[in-house]
């Protein structure tokens, strides 16, 4: 199968990074040389070199304290950390929502337990509350059958609720006690799952490419990635790879153009929930349109329990890795978002008015505005490309159809093909992170060339980029540079990294960037710190074998934060058991969960 379905003509971020690199004269001797720059490396040369527009943006600044002792790649079972810094985990999979500390059984594990019960591939979260107590929002990305069900695929219904059960998102309380941070008791502990009643709002709500010839209610979240959080006190919660989870039962069915473009294929990533459960067969027209009700922005409020989940469709529809929000210029709110997969795009909303006075008339922000994609330029610059009929190459097009067709749309706009995009941040400054993942598709079998923006052909280890927006984030223009390229080569102190994905830029000017995917020498992932002025780098965290880092979440002090470990070898119990001490094939199953992580002397994490 096809691990990329952008077939465009567009411009590749990878041809403009060569033009843009040519312009500087930069990155001489290849990819060694544009390595990441590591605290302790003898390494000045090797961060990529930057051009006067790019220094004269993101030039000015004070470097953030980054004290801790970096630590050295780490391939085993448990997680490690700085010597600096203590952790603990909280909220496995299975346990239950009702703060008794107690878990549900592996065996005999049923739908109804774990809708009563923390999800699993825990990833994006954030907290709402004080140093003490409050609500931590947790994505549950997906579980698979030989991890949840301990064979490869299911046989039956139930057993494919059970794992519709455990994707989506938890909304749980927490506490800090004299032993530490503890699910509590409380009424608005909920699961959001697959099967969840959800309904659509904005442009597009009523659209008939949402409706079934079933008339079946809209159900659910799946996939449920990377977030974001409003002003007004909501969670954002992301679906991403929606389309691996359909799939159809007659070997006469073929993907539309639009199915085409989204990834989707008769055999999906191999769930098999279509051959049991009919609104994710494909090739049952009552279920025809059920694939365009999933790829959305989902807004949840977890202040109140008994709120229905609310697709925003303003925000399009594509496999969204994140949505980083911003109060931009005149108040009005700006969302950050990445489109994960291979040759993909990079988008942003900008609502219609203040957010405050959208509110005031009962409107949502996330409801009227206007929908960009980027388009970088090899000279450092970049537009955001307007998605909406007013833009000429979608003349033709109706609002909604942009809205749930948004890649074909953001094809025709003219959009730079990216390197997976993932998550995004923003910083106190208005500096704006993303995570190109990696891409190992560029540049081979006649596929896309490098460019500006996306350097190497063949990408395996990815690379990260920053902007700065127009008119406090709600122009049509921005400047970009490269802020660092991973790799699998060594500096003295083995401080590489590869496949950078989560990332969070706090408000001193620190980023932490976290990773999934090939490590060097097949390490585990990691989580490292780096200073946004020198663009070097620390190692703060490792993870367990075959399992992601993803996930960061902070109290209102930031003296603790919240990350994940998910798929922790990926459900193997002979590679780890984690969170339990690892024993071997005899132990308990490995469990996705929070980790917790504090400075032992108090201070602000990353300090």
């Amino acid at each position: 199968m096809e691990d990329f379905s952008n077939h465009s003509n567009n411009e590749t971020f990878e041809s403009i990074l060569n033009a843009h690199i040519s312009r500087r004269q930069a990155l001489v001797g290849g990819v060694a040389s544009a390595a990441l720059l590591f605290v302790g490396a003898n390494a000045a040369s090797a961060q990529p070199s930057r051009s006067s527009l790019a220094r004269s943006v993101f030039g000015a600044r004070k470097s953030p304290k980054i004290g801790f002792s970096s630590i050295p790649l780490q391939s085993g079972p448990m997680p490690t950390i700085a010597q600096e810094y203590a952790m603990s985990v909280l909220a496995p999979w299975r346990e239950k929502l009702d703060g008794s500390g107690t878990s549900f059984e592996y065996v005999g594990f049923t739908a109804a337990q774990q809708e009563q019960s923390v999800g699993i591939g825990h990833d994006g979260m954030w907290y709402f509350g004080s140093d003490s107590k409050g609500l931590l929002c947790v994505n549950h990305e997906y579980g698979t059958a030989p991890h949840m069900l301990g064979k490869s695929v299911p046989t039956n219904l139930d057993e494919v609720r059970l794992m519709q059960a455990g994707h989506g998102m938890s909304v749980i309380a927490i506490e800090k006690s004299a032993k530490g941070w503890k699910i509590a008791k409380s009424k608005k502990n909920r699961r959001i799952t697959a099967n969840t009643p959800a309904t659509f709002s904005g442009p597009a709500a009523s659209s008939a490419l949402l409706v079934n010839p079933a008339n079946n209610p809209v159900l659910g979240t799946l996939n449920n990635c990377a977030n974001g959080y409003t002003p007004w006190g909501t969670y954002l919660t992301c679906e991403e790879n929606f389309n691996g989870y359909f799939g159809a039962t007659s070997s006469s069915w073929r993907a539309s153009t639009s199915q085409a473009r989204y990834g989707v294929t008769a055999t999906g990533f191999g769930y098999d929930w279509h051959k049991y459960d009919p609104r994710f067969d494909l090739s049952n027209a009552a279920y025809a349109n059920e694939i365009n009700r999933f790829g959305w922005v989902v807004e949840v409020d977890p202040n109140k329990p008994g709120s229905t989940p609310v697709k925003r469709t303003a925000l399009g529809r594509v496999k969204h890795e994140g949505a980083d929000v911003v109060e931009g210029k005149n108040g009005r709110i700006v969302v950050y978002m990445g489109d994960d997969e291979r040759f993909d795009y990079i988008y942003k909303f900008v609502s219609r008015d203040n957010w405050k006075k959208m509110r005031s008339r009962g409107v949502s922000p996330l409801d009227e505005g206007t929908l960009y994609v980027a388009k970088l330029n090899a000279d450092g610059t970049g537009q955001w490309l307007e998605l909406s009929t007013a833009n000429p190459a979608l003349a033709t097009w109706t609002i909604d159809r942009i809205l749930v067709e948004t890649r074909l749309a953001a094809d025709l706009a003219g959009a730079t093909k990216m390197d997976r995009p993932e998550w995004i941040s923003t910083n106190k400054a208005g500096e704006t992170y993303v995570t190109l993942t990696n891409n190992t598709r560029r540049g081979t079998s006649g596929q896309a060339p490098a460019d500006a923006a996306n350097p190497r052909a063949v990408n395996t280890y990815g690379h990260i980029i920053r902007f700065r927006d127009g008119d406090k984030h709600i122009g049509t223009s921005f400047v970009w540079e490269i802020f660092a390229l991973a790799d699998n080569v060594f500096d003295e102190s083995g401080q590489m990294f590869g496949s950078p994905d989560g990332i969070w830029a706090d408000e001193d000017g620190r980023v932490f960037v976290q990773t999934d995917g090939e490590q060097p020498d097949r390490h585990n992932d990691q989580m490292l710190v780096a200073d946004s002025k020198t663009r070097e780098f620390k190692r703060l965290f490792t993870g367990v074998v075959g399992g992601e880092v993803t996930g960061v979440a902070v109290t209102p002090s930031r003296k603790t934060m919240f990350i994940n470990i998910q798929h922790p070898g990926d459900g193997d119990n002979t590679r780890t058991n984690f969170p339990a001490k690892f024993t071997g094939a005899a132990g308990p199953v490995p469990r996705d969960s929070i980790v917790v992580i504090s400075r032992k002397n108090g201070g602000i994490v990353g300090t």
